[in-house]
């Protein structure tokens, strides 16, 4: 829902736009693909793919250095001399790489390879995940095509991600 929260914003302020998916090796790969093409499709944008392989598999819960390497990859494959890669960071998780001290230190290596020429936006990073919802309520984003359980295919109900939508959905 973060990522798609994202596509909404910047494609509101007319920013062209492409979406990237990486598959990790997390459990629920399968599923979080089918919702990344789902809303590329929605919002007709090209979406790369890129796997990598040889890592261990991952669960649910805290991966370290997931936030790092999505916005590495996202460096590396996108390929853009120029620009902005985001990421739907937001407040209220107790994550290093969900802080604005972890983005200004990714922004400091970005600047190290792109010279300054590709940022690094985490535009909800003071939000909560009540404001996503909300701002996603609002704008129509598609939150039904999108995937947030850790576990599977099928939402768990047990893992943090879920537990939060549940939430939300409980208390519109």
């Amino acid at each position: 829902m973060d990522s798609t929260a994202c596509i909404a914003l910047f494609a509101r302020q007319g920013i062209p736009l492409a979406g990237l998916f990486v598959d990790y090796g997390q459990s629920a790969v399968d599923a979080e693909r089918r919702a990344a093409l789902a809303v590329a499709d929605h919002y007709s944008l090209r979406l790369h793919q890129t796997r990598w392989s040889g890592g261990m598999p991952k669960g649910a819960g805290l991966i370290r250095g997931r936030n790092a390497f999505l916005l590495l990859a996202g460096l590396m494959e996108v390929g853009a001399s120029s620009g902005t890669i985001a990421i739907g960071l937001h407040a209220g998780t107790p994550y290093y790489d969900c802080s604005s001290t972890f983005i200004s230190a990714m922004q400091v290596i970005f600047d190290g390879y792109a010279d300054g020429a590709v940022r690094v936006s985490a535009p909800f990073l003071s939000w909560t995940k009540r404001q996503i919802w909300d701002f996603c309520r609002h704008e129509r984003v598609p939150i039904a095509l999108t995937h947030s359980c850790e576990e599977g295919p099928v939402p768990c109900g047990r893992c943090l991600s879920c537990l939060d939508i549940e939430a939300l959905r409980a208390h519109p």
